[in-house]
């Protein structure tokens, strides 16, 4: 008797082990592959040389990364600039927006190809939206102020802009910035997005602390309102001039996470 109490009390412990080793084998998840592929999408007045200090973080690190060249003519055609990188892409795609390309990577985002998205210093608007409105409750951007208005309706910055626009950035580099800006189209800015994408895609948010183009508490509207994984830099409107090496720690994260993303968090 004595001895099958003992075999007993042994077996039923050993017996909800392996049931309970079984159930947690099979419920546990394959873990799930970062994205590969990041397409990077510039501002007004820029172009794809904005993203030069980024991409070769990235690179180093094995991502594909395609820098778009928007036209800056109308919202519809850096849309469809921007789709096209996203079909060349082989696989999931992360989209990475700056300034004014949030509001291009709010569109373009629907694609189905793109699993998460990551707002850089940028608008982030909602349906029925107007960029050139958004901004009318907060200090007037002091980088903004004076845009000179060629005779076609196309708007770019003076050099003084562009020192305020990078105003942590050495002279050099916001006069480079400067020698580089395209020309966009005034009537894009009174555009309206046809889709949201980050109601339905995980986001990722940079605030820049410093901007003088964006007012900060404006973009941390943007990312509250997106649900947004938050992160501020003590940056001007280009930190992915100013502090690449931290613009690309937060696309590695979420090119990590996007895939599997649940509730995001803010830090």
């Amino acid at each position: 008797m004595t001895t099958v109490r003992s075999k007993k009390r042994i077996l039923v412990p050993a017996v909800v082990s392996v049931v309970l080793s079984a159930g947690a084998a099979t419920g546990s998840a394959a873990p799930v592959a970062p994205i590969k592929n990041i397409v990077l999408v510039h501002g007004a007045f820029a172009d794809g040389s904005s993203w030069a200090k980024v991409i070769p973080i990235l690179q180093a690190k094995g991502y594909n990364v395609t820098a778009v060249q928007n036209p800056l003519t109308s919202l519809a055609d850096d849309v469809a600039t921007t789709q096209r990188a996203i079909a060349r892409q082989d696989g999931p795609v992360l989209l990475v927006g700056h300034s004014w390309g949030g509001v291009v990577i709010t569109e373009a985002g629907i694609d189905p190809k793109v699993a998460g998205l990551v707002y850089v210093a940028a608008f982030a608007p909602d349906q029925g939206e107007q960029v050139g409105e958004l901004g009318k409750k907060y200090p007037p951007p002091p980088a903004l102020a004076a845009p000179n208005v060629d005779e076609k309706g196309f708007l770019t910055l003076s050099v003084d802009a562009f020192k305020k626009f990078g105003s942590d950035l050495p002279e050099k580099d916001a006069l480079v910035a400067c020698a580089t800006q395209g020309a966009v189209s005034a009537s894009a800015f009174a555009a309206q997005v046809s889709g949201v994408a980050w109601k339905s895609k995980p986001s990722w948010y940079i605030v820049s602390t410093l901007d003088q183009a964006i007012a900060p508490d404006e973009e941390r509207y943007f990312a509250k309102r997106a649900k947004a994984t938050t992160t501020e830099l003590k940056a001007s409107h280009v930190p992915m001039l100013s502090q690449p090496e931290a613009v690309a720690a937060v696309i590695m994260d979420a090119a990590e996470k996007a895939m599997a993303s649940g509730k995001p968090d803010v830090r």
